[in-house]
C-alpha cells in the first residue's frame, strides 16, 4: 500500500466518535504507517490513552509537556515529521480554532506547525454542521488547502437523522492511500504550466490586460508537484506563490516574454498545461513617457498580434508529449473549445464559461468541462479550484495511461 513507511499523526477531539479512531490506528498501523496519537484534553473523557498508544505503539501525546518528567513536546518537531495529519473526529468546536488560529492546545499547535497536507473528518449533531458558522470554518480551512473528508448521513448521537457522522475508518484509511497513491502518478514527469494574466504596455504606467488571478494555475502547479511532477510555472504577474517547494516560478510580463520561456522549456517537459489568460494584442509602440492627457485629443493605439503560445508548441509537439489547452468561453462554448483543440493539435482543453456563476477569473471556484482527443466529454459541478486541479490532473493520468496502453 501507498501509505508503507509514511509519517501519519491522528488527532482526536474531544467528540462520541472518538471510539472509532482507535480502528483508524489500527488499520493505518496495519497499513504500514507509523502512527503518533494527539488528543486533546476533553478527547481523553471519551476514549482512553492506554488503548490508541497500545495500538499506534507510541506513547499519547496531549499536553505540552510531560507533568512528571517535564519532557516537551515541540509542536514543530512533529509538524516536521509528519507525512500527513487526519483529524478524526473533528469537532466544531476544533475545526474552529483551526480555522481563526486559536492555538490553545497542543493538536491545534502541531496543525499550524505542519509542513504537510492535513486531513480533517468532522463530526457533531447535524444542527451544528449545518450551523452558518461551522459552514464558513469548514470552507476557511478547505480554503487553505486542507482536505475535507465530509461526513457521512445516519443516526446521530442525538438519535436524530441527518448529516454528520464522521466517515468510517476504513474509508478514511482509502482516502489517505489514494492521496498517497496520486503522489506517485507523476513522479519523474517534467510539467510546464502557464498561469495568470499577461500585461501589454502602453506606456511606463499603463498596460492591457486582464482579470485573470492566476488560481487556477498555481492550484495546477502544486497539484502537480504533490503528484511527484518536476513543475516549472511560468507566471504572469499575480499576487500568489506556490504552496509547494518544489515548484520553480518563471516571472514573467509580457505575452512575448511567456513565448519565448515557453518555446524555450517546451522540449524538455513531458506535459505543458497552458492557463494562463494570454493577451491576443498589443500595442505596436509602446511609449517611453507618461502619455499626457491633452484637453481635445485622444490618442489612438494600434494593436498587433500577439504569438499564439498553444498553437506553436502544438506544431513543436513531438510524439509522447502532452498538450493541454484552456478556453475561457462565453458563448457557443463547446463548439469554440473543440475547434480551439483541433487547430492547436491540443490532446485536452479545459472549457469554463463567463455564464456559470462561480466560474472564471477571481473566484476561487470553477466549474469545468473536459474534452480529450479520444472524444471523451467529462463535465463537472462547481468546486473549489484545488479540486479543480485535481480533476484536470486525473484526466491528464488517464490519458497518458491510454497513450500508453495503445
Amino acid at each position: 500500500m501507498a501509505l508503507t513507511g509514511k509519517h501519519i499523526i491522528v488527532g482526536i477531539t474531544g467528540g462520541i466518535a472518538a471510539y472509532k479512531t482507535a480502528t483508524l490506528v489500527r488499520l493505518l498501523v496495519k497499513s504500514g504507517a507509523e502512527v503518533q496519537v494527539i488528543m486533546t484534553p476533553n478527547a481523553k473523557e471519551f476514549i482512553c490513552p492506554v488503548t490508541l498508544s497500545t495500538l499506534s505503539g507510541k506513547p499519547v501525546i496531549s499536553e505540552f509537556f510531560t507533568a512528571n518528567t517535564g519532557q516537551w513536546h515541540s509542536h514543530v518537531d512533529l509538524g516536521l515529521w509528519a507525512d500527513a495529519m487526519v483529524i478524526a473526529p473533528a469537532t466544531a468546536s476544533t475545526i474552529g480554532k483551526m480555522a481563526n488560529g486559536v492555538a490553545d492546545n497542543m493538536l491545534v499547535t502541531t496543525y499550524l506547525s505542519a509542513k504537510a497536507p492535513v486531513f480533517v473528518a468532522p463530526a457533531m449533531d447535524l444542527d451544528m454542521m449545518a450551523h452558518p458558522s461551522t459552514a464558513r470554518n469548514i470552507e476557511l480551512l478547505r480554503s487553505y488547502g486542507n482536505h475535507i473528508i465530509e461526513p457521512a448521513e445516519g443516526e446521530l448521537a442525538s438519535h436524530l437523522i441527518g448529516k454528520g457522522r464522521m466517515e468510517e475508518p476504513e474509508n478514511i484509511v482509502k482516502v489517505l492511500d489514494g492521496f498517497f497513491s496520486d503522489r506517485q502518478q507523476l513522479s519523474g514527469k517534467r510539467v510546464m504550466i502557464t498561469a495568470g494574466p499577461t500585461y501589454e504596455r502602453i506606456d511606463p504606467v499603463r498596460f492591457i490586460g486582464n482579470y485573470s488571478t492566476g488560481k487556477m494555475g498555481y492550484a495546477i502547479a502544486d497539484e502537480a508537484a504533490r503528484r511527484g511532477a518536476k513543475v516549472t510555472l511560468v507566471s504572469g504577474p499575480v499576487a500568489l506563490r506556490p504552496k509547494e517547494a518544489g515548484v520553480e516560478v518563471i516571472n514573467v510580463e509580457s505575452a512575448r516574454e511567456m513565448y519565448s520561456e515557453c518555446i524555450s522549456r517546451f522540449n524538455d517537459c513531458d506535459i505543458a498545461i497552458m492557463t494562463a489568460a494570454v493577451a491576443d494584442y498589443a500595442p505596436a509602440e509602446v511609449a517611453d513617457k507618461k502619455i499626457k492627457r491633452e484637453k481635445d485629443d485622444v490618442p489612438q493605439i494600434t494593436l498587433v498580434k500577439n504569438p499564439d503560445i498553444a498553437a506553436a508548441l502544438g506544431k513543436e509537439k513531438r510524439q509522447g508529449q502532452m498538450l493541454v489547452g484552456f478556453a475561457l468561453e462565453t458563448n457557443d462554448e463547446s463548439a469554440n473549445a473543440l475547434g480551439k483543440m483541433k487547430r492547436k493539435n491540443l490532446d485536452m482543453i479545459v472549457m469554463n464559461s463567463l455564464r456559470d456563476a462561480g466560474a472564471g477569473f477571481g473566484t476561487d471556484t470553477n466549474k469545468i468541462t473536459v474534452f480529450t482527443r479520444d472524444e471523451r466529454v467529462i463535465e463537472y459541478p462547481l468546486k473549489s479550484k484545488p479540486e479543480v486541479a485535481c480533476d484536470i490532473l486525473d484526466n491528464i493520468a488517464l490519458l497518458s495511461a491510454c497513450e500508453v496502453s495503445d
